[in-house]
Formats: structure tokens, C-alpha cells, sequence
């Protein structure tokens, strides 16, 4: 399948810029890309070929983010048919999404799907990757300045540097595990240091990899996009700049050392500064065994009829 007619999902370890580089993409006239949208596990979870397009309408029903987005389940359900894949019918939400906006294609941005790589493979084998990183400990900083309640708090739920570190290194590494499978053509890396300053030259590149045209109308996002107005996204109020965190001046040294003993390795092949070279294998591990842990209990509850219990239809 050429590029330009890809989906192109942002892949992107939380407070990495990843809604940044989806705003500024969603602003591509031929690519949407809605606020986040949580549900394509569940979906998977629930709804396994061959799709029965009425029970996954249904479904659609109880999904906070379909109503955030203005879709209605019933333009959803004149693209489904009988037989469809998983992937195919999770794919018809975004194609409704993107068509209600008058463009081809679409896209998702979901920081979450992180710890779901596999999942999106096979859901959606044709799909480009864009990998937006960036610096571990200026994410930290950025994640723990979070107010409680905006981030579901799993089992491995970061709540200081070294947690954040884990997360960090475990789904970068992931991510570019994906990048190796599916070859330069389907993956690319940016940096968030890089966008920020030079955002028309890095948008350039990463439009030539995805088969979009770039233009300047894309950086002109500055109180055209609903997002800014959640709390913990205000710097979309303003235009990308550099120095909006910085981890030499605002991360205390006892932090910055528990960090780099978790991931200094990692910062130090992605080229950035650090003092240490560490991997605590022993602390990623046990992030990993609580995380696989959660999505375990996770999985279960979105099978069972406690789900619908949960999740009423809201349209």
C-alpha cells in the first residue's frame, strides 16, 4: 500500500510532545487525528473475527471518547459489514472520524498504546509509525507535574524519577524493537528537542516519510485546537519553543542519579547527556511483571459483562 494512504500513528512515552506533533498533524488537510482515544484494547478485547457489526455498534455506545469526538455509533455502523477483521472495524471509527472532517486519511495518538505495540501490529499492518522521544528526565518532570486524577493510575504507575525511568526505558525500547520489525519505511524517529527548534524542517521530514504534503498552515495551531484548553495542556496556548523544561536546573540530584541508574544506558545511545550508563535490569523487570500484571486483570474485566456494567451507552 503506497504511504499517502497509510494510517499514521504517534507513538510517544507520555509527555514526550506527543499531542503537540498530533495537533500540528491534524492540521495536514488530507490526515485527522482525534484526542486520544483509549479504546481500540477494549474493542480488540471484546470484538475478534469475524466482527459482528451490531454488537461492536453497541459497544461504540459506551465510549467516552466517541462522544468527545462528535461521532455518532451510527456513522460508524454504515461502514461495518459482516465478516470484517478486528482491525478493519476498528479502523472504520477513524475513517468516520476523518471523513465527518473531510480527509482520506487518519491517524491516532495515544500514549497508552505504548505498552500495546503487538496489538497495533496486528490490527494494523499497513500502519507508519512516527516516534516522537525525548529526554527521559525532562518527561519525568513534566509527568510528575501532573494533577492526580488526569492519567489512569495502574500497577505500574510511575510516582517519582526512578518509576518514571522505568516507563520510560521500557517502552522506548519497545517502540524501536516495533521500528526494527517494520523496516525505515513504515517507522521513523524525531526528536522533541529537534521539533521544538525547528519545527518547519522536522514537519518536512516527517511529511516526506508519511506521503503528506507539508505546509505552514500547520504550525498555525495557536488557539485553533480544543486540547489547550485541558489543564495540563497549556502550552499549546503558545508557539513550540526550547527550555520549557530543563532537567540540569529543575531535577534535584538524588532524582537525576535514581533516573540515570534505571535508564542512563539508554539516554546515552539516543545521544543525550548523562552522567551514568546504569540499566537496573532488576527494577525494569519488576516494572515489567506489574504492568504485563495489570493489563492482565484489565483484559479479563473488559471481556466479562462487568464492562457493560461499567460503561452504560452514552449516545
Amino acid at each position: 500500500m503506497p504511504s499517502s494512504n497509510r494510517p499514521v500513528i504517534v507513538l510517544g512515552v507520555r509527555r514526550s510532545g506527543t499531542t503537540l506533533l498530533r495537533v500540528i498533524l491534524d492540521r495536514n488537510p488530507a490526515l485527522a487525528i482525534p484526542d486520544e482515544s483509549y479504546f481500540v484494547p477494549q474493542l480488540a478485547r471484546r470484538h475478534p473475527a469475524p466482527v459482528d457489526p451490531d454488537a461492536f455498534t453497541d459497544d461504540l455506545a459506551r465510549l467516552p471518547s466517541l462522544l468527545e469526538w462528535g461521532l455518532e455509533p451510527a456513522a460508524v455502523r454504515s461502514r461495518l459489514r459482516p465478516g470484517m477483521t478486528t482491525g478493519a472495524a476498528i479502523a472504520a471509527v477513524f475513517e468516520a472520524y476523518a471523513a465527518e472532517r473531510g480527509k482520506q486519511r487518519w491517524g491516532d495518538k495515544t500514549p497508552l498504546y505504548m505498552q500495546h505495540l503487538g496489538l497495533l501490529e496486528r490490527l494494523f499492518p499497513d500502519a507508519l509509525y512516527v516516534h516522537l522521544i525525548r529526554d527521559g528526565r525532562d518527561a519525568a518532570l513534566s509527568f510528575l507535574s501532573v494533577p492526580p486524577g488526569v492519567v489512569t493510575e495502574g500497577w505500574g504507575h510511575p510516582r517519582d524519577a526512578r518509576g518514571f525511568a522505568c516507563q520510560w526505558a521500557t517502552e522506548i525500547r519497545a517502540a524501536r524493537r516495533l521500528g526494527a520489525r517494520a523496516g525505515p519505511d513504515r517507522y521513523t524517529e524525531l526528536r522533541y528537542e529537534s521539533l521544538v527548534a525547528d519545527p518547519a524542517g522536522e514537519l518536512r521530514r516527517v511529511c516526506a516519510f508519511a506521503g503528506l504534503d507539508y505546509g505552514d498552515e500547520m504550525l498555525d495551531y495557536v488557539g485553533r485546537t480544543d486540547s489547550a484548553r485541558k489543564a495540563h495542556q497549556q502550552r499549546l496556548n503558545e508557539p513550540p519553543r526550547t527550555g520549557v523544561r530543563d532537567w540540569r536546573s529543575e531535577m534535584n540530584p538524588g532524582e537525576r542519579r535514581r533516573f540515570e541508574a534505571v535508564a542512563g544506558r539508554l539516554l546515552d545511545e539516543l545521544g543525550y547527556e548523562t552522567a551514568s550508563r546504569s540499566t537496573s535490569r532488576a527494577r525494569l523487570a519488576s516494572y515489567r511483571l506489574r504492568t504485563a500484571a495489570w493489563r492482565r486483570v484489565a483484559a479479563s474485566l473488559q471481556r466479562s459483562r462487568r464492562w457493560e456494567r461499567r460503561h452504560p451507552p452514552l449516545q
